[in-house]
């Protein structure tokens, strides 16, 4: 189970600088894997901090409070993408160690200051070409799009991150594995990852002579844009020197215009994930000739048959820079709810982490399929949709079923009797508001 089993306590400053990848060599080097810490888990409080920062100054200093519905569904995607680690080793590591056990050329160091430099290049190398190809080639987009499907262009927007991308990335970090160990591989696919949280603001406008080396802020709205200069640009993670080297570098000019160049309008996590299949597999069926079908899953998300490889630029939706993001108004105290009920669940999740090795595998798929049920309610509250009440009062109702038999215990014993309050007034008020609807529904029929 699990992924890094490292236990080793982050001081302080160790906590603030692995979000900069500011570390020195001899003090996140490790000779096993085993050894190797949880980096993004033991980041958690550095994330919440950021993030309340963030919310606080965008609110102080330029009016704009968090839209909560994007930014709990940015959220809800990071969960999801985190779930499979709960229970199994992330599968770049594993390939990487299966290649390393079974074909390594050579076995450079673990200690040497030179080896970590060495893969620090080579990992950022490799995320470039991972990250060019997720936007390249339509399956591994497929992935790579629910990232990209925020309107917003905040640290919660770095967060929503796809489920199905890891299944893809694996393959550019395999040439590493023939030299060097997978524990100094572990620890920089986490740094790297790690480091492009804050990029992910709209506070920070330039950083000087860092922007002609480092990905920056700058850098990166530019390729979260969907302006016609915006696409197909800036895929560094933690250097910006590759788009400079192969081409692809373009600097922040107008104003940048965030999210998929067709929105996909929805905050209910599995259409966040999972759209973009749906939408290639509808093309796979509508698009004669083996040749174009397989062109349909490896040339580029605009490709159809006539087109060049990445499509036809003027195919693109205009944009005015006067678009409005998809955000349909709810009151204030559904805001308040979905935020506390999202709290609490995150409660759980982080529990199931810090657990993981003390429960069994049928409590992690009960717990997998509580949060995952979770989401959906909270993404249909956002929408409103007519099912919402019903399924909220499902919700609470297979909560206090699940907690009842154990399934959803914590380490915080007086969390049980207040969750049993709260979620026994939720099915209450959600039972009403279901009732109220079908009588309504009844009298319009009529």
């Amino acid at each position: 189970m699990g992924g890094y089993t490292g236990q080793s306590e982050l001081s302080v400053s160790q906590g603030i600088r692995i979000m900069f990848y500011v570390l020195h060599p001899n003090e996140t080097s490790f000779k096993t894997i085993e050894e190797v810490p949880d980096y993004v888990e033991k980041a958690t409080l550095s994330f919440i901090f950021m993030l309340m920062f963030e919310m606080i100054i965008s609110w102080a200093w330029k009016g704009q409070p968090l839209r909560v519905n994007d930014g709990l569904t940015s959220l809800s995607a990071g969960v999801i993408s985190r779930l499979p680690d709960v229970a199994f080793r992330g599968l770049e590591v594993t390939m990487y160690i299966y290649i390393w056990n079974n074909y390594r050329l050579a076995e450079l160091p673990w200690e040497s200051q030179w080896t970590w430099w060495l893969t620090f290049i080579g990992v950022d190398f490799g995320y470039y070409w991972f990250h060019r190809m997720a936007h390249e080639v339509n399956i591994i987009w497929a992935g790579h799009q629910a990232h990209h499907s925020s309107e917003d262009y905040n640290l919660t927007t770095a967060l929503r991150q796809s489920v199905l991308q890891k299944y893809f990335s694996w393959i550019f970090y395999l040439p590493l594995a023939f030299c060097i160990p997978p524990s100094v591989f572990a620890v920089h696919l986490q740094f790297n990852l790690l480091y492009q949280f804050w990029i992910h603001t709209e506070l920070i406008n330039n950083l000087g002579p860092l922007e002609l080396i480092l990905n920056t802020p700058s850098h990166h709205r530019v390729h979260h844009g969907r302006n016609p200069y915006c696409i197909d640009s800036n895929y560094g993670g933690t250097l910006i020197i590759w788009d400079k080297i192969f081409g692809t570098f373009v600097p922040e000019k107008e104003k940048v215009v965030y999210g998929l160049t067709h929105p996909i309008n929805t905050f209910e996590p599995f259409q966040v994930q999972l759209q973009h299949c749906v939408h290639i597999w509808n093309t796979l069926w509508d698009t004669p000739g083996v040749y174009n079908k397989l062109c349909v899953l490896f040339k580029g998300p605009g490709w159809g048959p006539g087109k060049p490889r990445l499509g036809l630029p003027e195919e693109l939706p205009e944009v005015t820079g006067k678009e409005m993001p998809y955000n349909p108004r709810s009151p204030l105290y559904l805001q308040i709810y979905t935020v506390a009920h999202f709290l609490l669940m995150l409660v759980l999740y982080r529990h199931m982490f810090e657990a993981k090795l003390m429960l069994t595998q049928i409590t992690l798929l009960v717990r997998f399929g509580y949060i995952l049920l979770t989401l959906t309610s909270l993404g249909f509250l956002h929408e409103q949709r007519p099912k919402a009440s019903i399924l909220e009062t499902v919700r609470c109702s297979v909560f206090l079923l699940l907690q009842k038999y154990d399934y959803l215990a914590t380490d915080i014993p007086s969390l049980t009797f207040i969750c049993q309050i709260i979620f026994s007034i939720c099915i209450a008020v959600w039972g009403l508001q279901t009732i109220k609807q079908g009588i309504t529904s009844q009298v319009k029929r009529k």
